[in-house]
């Protein structure tokens, strides 16, 4: 038989509290559409792209890094949101990696097949402070409206279905 008092102690404690949930894997935000997100890189096999020759179509800009798995995961899902939105989303893959491993990046480019743009960031990119401020986590994500405005970011992980939810959600013609 217990003593009284550890009866009485266990009871005062009350039922044992609902477990959390865990928090999510990455944090997202729709963001109210800003100001243009003015870019310009040059790609791996030597083609610039920008805001500019963007507009149009809608636009998903992929910060990673070659040397991050999650980075890697998040580019095979990109692929697979890149082939089922052709040719009414853009897609750029913007490395934070410095300018010495260009020779890396375009393995990673060409070892994953992908078919869509491949970028090095420039300094202030990758400190968080160009264009896309705040943004030197990897993988993160933005998603660009048809004129160039951030309508979304992510930090974290996307997978496929949840990206392509998130482009029909700002974009009714790519449902």
């Amino acid at each position: 038989m217990r003593p009284v008092w550890m009866v009485l102690a266990l009871a005062a404690c009350g039922p044992s509290p609902e477990p959390e949930e865990p928090p999510p894997l990455a944090v997202s935000a729709t963001t109210p559409r800003g100001p243009v997100r003015d870019f310009v890189y040059t790609t791996i096999d030597g083609r610039t792209v920008s805001t500019q020759g963007y507009q149009g179509r809608m636009t998903v800009v992929a910060l990673v890094a070659a040397y991050d798995t999650a980075s890697q995961a998040q580019t095979r899902f990109l692929q697979s949101v890149f082939h089922r939105h052709t040719p009414r989303i853009n897609v750029l893959l913007l490395v934070l990696e410095p300018p010495a491993h260009a020779p890396l990046v375009e393995a990673y480019r060409s070892s994953l097949g992908l078919s869509f743009d491949v970028a090095l960031a420039d300094a202030d990119t990758t400190a968080g402070k160009g264009p896309f401020p705040g943004l030197h986590h990897v993988p993160s994500l933005v998603l660009l409206d048809r004129e160039g405005h951030e309508v979304w970011r992510n930090l974290g992980l996307v997978e496929a279905d949840a990206l392509h939810d998130t482009i029909a959600r700002h974009d009714p013609r790519a449902r």
